[in-house]
């Protein structure tokens, strides 16, 4: 059997073989793993890397089946950060997530819009899509840190991933508010997922421990059931379908904080399989020709991005009394980008509002928001972990940075 089709467009092979395609992927998948096993840094970012070098030097061909994938793992991804949000803990710093999240997002997307539209002269809505995309945190980062070096289990962790909510909320809000098509099917989105969003806080907890622990999964099939439904109304409604699945991870927090191994099987599928298509993907996607001939606009974003993230968040931290390395270790991690960023970047270009080279430049300085702060956040800022979670000189495996749980 023929193992390679013809070149595309760019000049890439393309493997026929879906069985060839798949283990090229998850090879450079265990890749990704074992260095950064080796160097102790997050497998996300590893991944997103191998992705570069593996799309730009052997060529990685994006096919439908990988697209897949890689949306269910930002899906899934995206609802188990959600689901990590402890509403004991987002109400005890309500103030502190709440301004953070704000000042997270207005501070990069006015910086940014300002920077686009009156330094390069781009038309108000090319600016406005350059902000949105450089406005977000990176929850899916953001998360897959927090897991692996155990932060997830902190207040400070747990704090952080509330920030980031309101801070993509933001981007959110304003992708839809300034490009949303107002017509039924939106109306019809928003009834349906406000539905669902109190009918799962209700009664979910009593359904998911009436069906129990089974080896068919029932739990497992029904929380994959909800977040492929509402994603695609979303997809219906002209949005995207990983923004339903915060919501939907947050309205069943209460349960997977009570349901323990629920959670933990529903991780090991996501960085086991689906999360590494969705990172090494969103690496493949820059193009080093491209990109090198814009790099000096492409760091010009992104120290906007970070200059105004720290401008307006660092203040903040001092505020609410974190001490300076959790300060700054916070400001870096609400730096990042990557999922919302490339939506919006990738929207931008779906509707012709902006062309390939723009796209190419905002999804670069996005891809680069996710490696940058969090490269610099977990080499030199990373808070003592035993000191505020309280834990023995001992830390469990799952703690050590770059290991997976």
């Amino acid at each position: 059997m023929q193992t390679l089709a013809p070149p595309d467009a760019n000049g890439r092979m393309r493997v026929a073989n879906v069985w060839l395609g798949s283990a090229l992927w998850l090879g450079l998948a265990l890749a990704a793993s074992l260095i950064s096993i080796r160097i102790a840094v997050s497998v996300a970012l590893v991944e997103i890397v191998v992705g570069a070098f593996a799309g730009n030097l052997i060529g990685l061909h994006i096919t439908d089946w990988v697209n897949f994938l890689a949306g269910f793992g930002a899906i899934l991804l995206t609802f188990l950060a959600g689901t990590e949000i402890d509403p004991r803990i987002v109400r005890k710093h309500f103030w502190s997530s709440m301004s953070i999240g704000i000042m997270g997002f207005f501070a990069p997307y006015l910086g940014v819009l300002a920077y686009a539209h009156w330094g390069l002269h781009w038309p108000w809505p090319q600016a406005q899509i350059a902000g949105i995309s450089l406005s977000t945190t990176s929850v899916a980062v953001v998360y897959a840190v927090m897991i692996e070096t155990g932060f997830n289990k902190t207040e400070l962790g747990k704090i952080i991933l509330a920030a980031c909510f309101i801070n993509d909320l933001g981007t959110v809000l304003a992708l839809g508010i300034v490009f949303a098509h107002y017509d039924i099917t939106l109306l019809v989105f928003a009834a349906v997922t406000i539905a669902v969003l109190v009918l799962l806080a209700l009664y979910a907890p009593r359904l998911v421990k009436s069906l129990g622990h089974r080896v068919s999964e029932p739990q497992t099939k029904f929380v994959t059931l909800i977040l492929f439904g509402l994603g695609g109304l979303a997809s219906v409604a002209g949005s995207e379908a990983v923004l339903p699945a915060y919501l939907v991870g947050m309205a069943l927090a209460p349960t997977f904080l009570a349901e323990r191994e629920l959670a933990q099987r529903m991780r090991t599928i996501a960085f086991a399989i689906l999360t590494p298509f969705y990172f090494l993907k969103a690496g493949s996607l820059v193009e080093w020709h491209a990109a090198a001939a814009s790099v000096g606009l492409i760091a010009i974003f992104l120290g906007i991005k970070m200059a105004t993230k720290f401008v307006g968040i660092l203040p903040l931290t001092a505020y609410h009394e974190f001490d300076r390395r959790e300060g700054l270790y916070t400001t870096l991690l609400m730096s990042t980008g990557l999922t919302f960023g490339s939506i919006s970047a990738l929207f931008g270009l779906t509707n012709k509002i902006i062309d390939q080279s723009q796209y190419t430049i905002l999804v670069t300085a996005v891809i680069a928001s996710a490696v940058v702060p969090t490269l610099i956040a977990q080499t030199w800022f990373q808070p003592d972990f035993k000191a505020i979670a309280g834990e023995p000189e001992t830390i469990e495996a799952e703690a050590v940075a770059g290991e997976e749980p």
